[in-house]
């Protein structure tokens, strides 16, 4: 059978041993190789007809097969020229770079009748038939799910091998090369092939400890529509490979497969173990029978749509975080050059992720977290994946936030409003789109709950340290459309006995029209214009006091800085001082609860054409100050 083989670098050339092997045993010919660049090939097989074009190739040499070989990206493409050329496909994994680009290839496929094969080596193992029947038979009892670790390393070359290696687009093509989508894509497809019916969610982590735009380090829970959960954890950060491995949970017995060892270990109540190692056939050989006997594929492409689903969610899903380097250990080459990233302890953590079919985040683990640092000390933590309820409007915040000598400064849903959120940006009402949380007020009505709450969606950081971070969001309303993206920056800065948090966020209208701001009180609500910058201080603090004056005389005033103070349940004082230099209204609560904010729209709609930026630099002090000290660290903050 005469095989095309487009992609002989890289991976190819495991691709190029398995046809010099079939070649001798005279299954295949090898009748052309496309690539970009030259290949040799070494006997038996005699040196193929070589071109860039693998159209005219296939024309040319008449193949009845071509391997596609090539960077993720082009995959879709190659594949729809070898059939609509005529030619059966073994097709690397990933299959393709998203849904689309993969529903392209099945329609080529139903259009030609040509059979296209996906490269999931592990599949091809008799262990996958063999697992499926201990959980249908009942050998296991209840399956409650399946936990997929990995951990290996990887020198940093790995990630400069190729243009394409680590990226997540190239030139606005998706390219998603990423720890879950490629090295340990089999985990993810094998897993899915032990499971029956559509996906209900995917919920994805992903973290990078290299400089790369991929994820190297990350975690997904797949759940079924029948409630079946499946997790996978894996990184490329390991000290050294450990083969990875599925564990179907049980509550009668626990199986473990080792699927790059088609190795099955069964382990049951009684206390009996058997291990067993099956066989696994080549795809390429089963592809050939395919198209010799009518024999069955084993891993058509219509067997891969759940897996394009999750690497479609990890394509669409927020960029990497950052692991900051005090969470590594980084091994340097001899000339000094960055070799291995190491996250200390992550294969354990793997192994968790397996055993308790949980993610990272749930792990409690470090470099999950952004938290902003101040002399090596803790101060703030920043979420920026919330878990909350629509009605909150969610968003990233900051909580908590402490003092140098450790006291919590902000308060997270409080009884009295579960829809304040540490410190952060929320608005009322921007483009008629609840953004704050909580009820809506409403014009001649007063509050009123409304389907009108929308989302601040985490896109990416851009920078991110222990001193701070720059972050990309988009606003959401709740039909999903996005009414502005917004730049943040938060900076903690340390000061004499205290420290500073900056933060500066603009915002850009995407509609193409006027957005209005709204607050309560320009829709009939008077004093009620909150909106902006917001800070929720803790509602146990006793004693709370404000400065320049009293609740009375700084709320809805414009002055340069306002301050608040209070008492903590433990009896240790502290004072937030509020800076701005944009001359907004400051929306202040005392009495019937500590916080204080901005009023964007203090009486009267604020328009939002372009776009609108503004600051806000809160000095975080232990003890209570007077007015003189505060405001002499206001002036300092201005400067």
């Amino acid at each position: 059978m005469k095989v095309v083989l487009a992609g002989a670098h890289g991976h190819g050339r495991h691709h190029l041993r398995n046809l010099r092997r079939l070649a001798g045993q005279g299954v295949i010919e090898l009748a052309g190789i496309c690539d970009v660049r030259p290949v040799e090939v070494d006997p038996p097989i005699a040196a193929p007809p070589q071109s860039p074009d693998l159209g005219a190739l296939i024309a040319k040499t008449g193949a009845e097969v071509t391997i596609v070989c090539t960077p993720i990206q082009t995959h879709a493409d190659l594949a729809v020229t070898a059939l609509h050329g005529g030619s059966h496909v073994l097709l690397e994994k990933p299959p393709a770079a998203g849904r689309e680009a993969h529903q392209k290839i099945a329609a080529a496929v139903a259009e030609t009748g040509l059979a296209c094969q996906v490269g999931f080596q592990s599949l091809g193992s008799t262990a996958i038939p063999a697992l499926r029947d201990l959980i249908a038979g009942g050998t296991l009892g209840r399956v409650r799910g399946i936990g997929g670790a990995g951990a290996w390393e990887r020198h940093s070359s790995y990630f400069t091998r190729s243009a394409w290696a680590g990226r997540r687009r190239i030139d606005g093509v998706d390219v998603v090369d990423g720890a879950l989508t490629n090295p340990f894509a089999h985990a993810v497809a094998t897993a899915l092939a032990l499971t029956d019916g559509p996906i209900a969610s995917i919920e994805t982590e992903l973290y990078r400890a290299h400089p790369i735009e991929a994820d190297d380090t990350s975690c997904v829970r797949i759940r079924m529509d029948d409630g079946f959960v499946i997790t996978i954890a894996v990184t490329l950060c390991a000290p050294e490979r450990h083969e990875p491995y599925l564990v179907v949970h049980g509550d009668a017995g626990v199986a473990t497969f080792v699927y790059t060892e088609d190795r099955l270990r069964v382990e049951l109540p009684d206390g009996s173990v058997t291990t067993t190692v099956y066989e696994r056939t080549d795809l390429l050989e089963n592809l050939i029978d395919h198209v010799r006997t009518g024999a069955d594929l084993l891993v058509p492409l219509s067997r891969t749509e759940t897996f394009t689903q999750v690497l479609d969610a990890v394509r669409l899903a927020p960029e990497p975080l950052p692991i900051p380097e005090r969470h590594q250990i980084v091994q340097r080459d001899e000339d000094g050059g960055v070799g291995f990233r190491i996250l200390p302890g992550v294969v354990d953590l793997t192994d968790r992720s397996a055993r308790e079919l949980a993610l990272y985040s749930e792990l409690d683990v470090p470099w999950t977290r952004v938290e902003l640092l101040v002399a090596a000390r803790p101060v703030a933590s920043y979420e920026w994946r919330p878990d909350l309820p629509a009605t909150d409007a969610p968003r990233p915040y900051l909580h908590p936030v402490r003092t140098l000598d450790g006291v919590e400064v902000t308060e997270f849903r409080p009884a009295d409003h579960v829809h304040h959120l540490g410190a952060g940006v929320a608005i009322s009402g921007l483009g008629g789109v609840n953004f704050w949380g909580g009820r809506t007020y409403v014009r001649d009505r007063g509050p009123a709950w409304l389907d009108d709450h929308g989302t601040q969606r985490h896109l990416e950081f851009t920078r991110l340290g222990d001193e701070g971070f720059a972050e990309r969001l988009e606003w959401v309303g709740p039909d999903g459309r996005a009414l502005a993206r917004e730049e943040r920056t938060v900076v903690a800065r340390p000061l004499e006995r205290a420290w500073a948090l900056d933060l500066t966020f603009t915002l850009t209208n995407l509609t193409g029209a006027p957005l209005e701001i709204h607050s309560s009180a320009t829709k009939g609500r008077a004093g009620a214009g909150y909106g902006g910058f917001f800070w929720r201080a803790p509602g146990t603090s006793t004693a709370r006091t404000t400065l320049p004056g009293d609740e009375q005389a700084v709320h809805g005033s414009r002055d340069p800085w306002v301050a608040l103070s209070g008492t903590a349940p433990d009896g240790r004082e502290w004072t937030l001082v509020f800076v701005q230099t944009d001359g907004d209204p400051w929306f202040v609560r005392v009495a019937e609860y500590p916080g204080v904010g901005q009023a964007l729209a203090w009486d009267r709609p604020l328009i939002l054409e372009d776009t609108l930026t503004r600051r806000v630099v809160t000095v975080v002090a232990d003890g209570r100050l007077d007015a003189e000290s505060a405001s002499v660290l206001a002036a300092s903050m201005r400067e």
